[in-house]
């Protein structure tokens, strides 16, 4: 490099000077319209042609590019350039095409793949590039990016390289993990850190100007490259996991009162759902989920969620507040009456996440789809001090829903102390390193004591004195 392009180098990887010897891993985390996709294809094309992989294969063994992202469309943008950049240069080196799949004569193919940790298992690959590492996204894991890259990341060749290239999102999660740890540090993994206008010189300075005027949250992220602090992951997984104690239980409707809460779909997109639990002493036990994937007929489901409400001799059920006429009117049909919710979603996932920090809530310890669905779920600050908290566009929350739901309305008027807060924190953190165990502890309690502070005489019918 000259001394330019040094000072480029310096300023978007806070290190002194590139690594002799080059790197395996790169993660670019650049603004919208830097020029991630094109430059990516580059790279591929590069290592396509000119790379030393032909000469590693085995007779009828073929060296892989994949381009992985969400969703195919999401991913044909880099696959798009790679095929022109090909077709366009080196077209007799193409041997077969298809939408999705690029196969060269010399032993290279270049490859779409969804996110999935089964995408890149059985292969033998030349580069991976993960397109919008910050935005993958399944219901297949709870860390769908760190699941993906860990079955990708053994069938890689001598020399072979992983590209994440992605804008940047939320404070959590992989590629914000990599960006902790290896910013700035001398390692084999490289941190590419850089805004829209330093990538990209012909966009107009005044139309940035503009939107960073408008939003400078959402449009620094999305064009300096900042990481965004209005999104959080919703609720720490080492607390929702030791809340994840209850083994599957049969009704017991002579030793315990059941409480039950509703999700409803009309059967074309979402699932319909439905939980129970009882109280045990201040505890919230939630000791059935049952979910009906669509598509479904919904007075099918409606008439199984009525048996099972009778074997638990429930007869009254607490609906999600967009359920809409027609639940009560079905349920109606089978002896059960119909409730809804005076709380949103939203408000029933702050009070549940509140329970789960005072270790009042006891789940079913099997139960991986709602542990998923929980863990994906992001908190948004918003103006006035009401935070919303939602699922990532594509995924489902309809177990958490019902869970949290269930949960809720069981613990409802039924108070906890000054005294049960302090017992009950620490004990969530056992198991963790005694550093992170007592930072996370003294976070809980902060983020409780601000709690009690903000909201006064409005605190939750759970939270309160």
């Amino acid at each position: 490099m000259d001394e330019d392009e040094l000072v480029v180098f310096r300023q978007c990887t806070g290190l002194e000077a590139p690594r002799p010897g080059g790197y395996r891993e790169v993660y670019s985390i650049c603004g919208r319209r830097s020029g991630k996709s094109r430059i990516s294809a580059y790279i591929a094309a590069y290592t396509a042609v000119l790379g030393p992989f032909s000469e590693m294969l085995s007779a009828g063994e073929r060296a892989w590019i994949f381009v992985i992202a969400t969703d195919r469309q999401q991913a044909g943008v880099v696959f798009g350039y790679i095929k022109a950049l090909l077709t366009g240069c080196q077209p007799d080196l193409v041997q077969r095409e298809s939408s999705d799949e690029l196969h060269l004569s010399n032993g290279i193919s270049i490859c779409v793949k969804t996110a999935s940790f089964r995408a890149g298992r059985g292969y033998s690959t030349a580069l991976i590039i993960l397109d919008e590492l910050a935005f993958l996204r399944n219901e297949e894991s709870v860390n769908p990016a760190s699941d993906i890259i860990a079955s990708l990341l053994p069938g890689r060749m001598k020399g072979a390289k992983l590209l994440g290239i992605s804008t940047p999102y939320s404070k959590s999660g992989y590629l914000y993990d990599c960006w902790k740890q290896f910013y700035g540090k001398e390692s084999k993994v490289l941190i590419w850190k850089a805004g829209t206008r330093l990538m990209n010189s012909t966009l107009d300075d005044e139309t940035i100007a503009d939107l960073l005027e408008r939003d400078p949250v959402v449009f620094g992220a999305e064009l300096n490259a900042e990481w965004r602090d209005d999104i959080s992951s919703f609720i720490d997984e080492g607390i929702l996991r030791a809340c994840m104690c209850r083994p599957t239980e049969l009704p017991d409707p002579d030793h315990h009162t059941y409480l039950a809460f509703v999700d409803p779909s009309g059967g074309k997109s979402d699932s319909m759902t439905l939980a129970i639990g009882h109280l045990e002493g201040n505890k919230a036990v939630v000791s059935r989920v049952e979910e009906w994937k669509s598509p479904f007929d919904p007075k099918e489901v409606v008439a199984s969620f009525a048996n099972t409400l009778k074997a638990h001799r429930v007869t009254r059920v607490t609906s999600d507040r967009y359920g809409g006429i027609w639940v009560e009117d079905a349920f109606r049909i089978h002896g059960i009456t119909t409730m809804m919710s005076d709380l949103s979603a939203s408000q029933l996932y702050i009070e549940f996440q509140a329970l789960t920090n005072m270790g009042r809530v006891q789940l079913l310890q099997d139960d991986e789809l709602t542990a998923r669905q929980f863990l994906s779920l992001e908190r948004r600050c918003r103006s006035g001090g009401q935070d919303s908290v939602d699922h990532p566009e594509g995924l489902h929350d309809d177990r958490a829903n019902v869970v949290a739901g269930c949960a809720v309305t069981l613990a409802k008027d039924r108070p906890w102390d000054e005294k049960e807060q302090e017992a009950h924190l620490p004990q969530q953190f056992h198991s963790l390193p005694a550093s992170i165990a007592w930072q996370r502890k003294e976070d809980r309690e902060d983020e409780m004591r601000r709690f009690f502070e903000e909201n006064g005489e409005r605190v939750s019918r759970i939270v309160r004195r």
